[in-house]
């Protein structure tokens, strides 16, 4: 590995110990949502008006379906979300954010948002439409690594 390829390395690692103290401080301000669980509770609330389906929920996601099963038993536990049996499979669950799960959603996001305002103050909107956009770009063609490597794994 390069020095470059280093230097990235340290930087995603640091991002994520970020990323990992931000969700731990929401937790311990604002426990409304259990910690880890807003991405979670944000795809179950973009499914459809209907809602979704825990096993598209988990494909989606990348999850096991049984994390995503403790996961949502959490959600509707603490309100957040309503499972019902789908009339159409009586062996699947649809799921649909509450509007409980609504307003801690919206608590959530206004919340990070209030940290990131913070967070990139002195930087232009310019230097933050560029790292959206190296973010975004980084995610898909992580994607696309992952699932190259996976192909060439299952070809061996």
């Amino acid at each position: 590995m390069d020095a470059t390829s280093q230097e990235l390395v340290t930087r995603l690692q640091d991002l994520l110990t970020g990323v990992r103290l931000l969700k731990q401080r929401r937790a311990d301000d604002r426990p409304a949502v259990p910690p880890g669980l807003v991405g979670l509770l944000r795809h179950i609330d973009r499914g459809t008006d209907t809602g979704c389906h825990a096993r598209d929920l988990a494909e989606r996601r990348r999850l096991d379906p049984s994390t995503v099963s403790r996961a949502v038993a959490a959600l509707v536990a603490d309100g957040l979300v309503d499972r019902r049996t789908d009339p159409e499979d009586r062996r699947a669950s649809h799921l649909k954010v509450t509007p409980a799960g609504r307003a801690a959603l919206t608590e959530a996001y206004d919340w990070y948002g209030g940290v990131l305002a913070r967070a990139l103050a002195d930087w232009t909107p310019a230097e933050v439409a560029a790292l959206s956009a190296a973010l975004a770009r980084l995610t898909r063609d992580l994607e696309v690594a992952l699932t190259r490597h996976d192909n060439l794994e299952d070809a061996r």
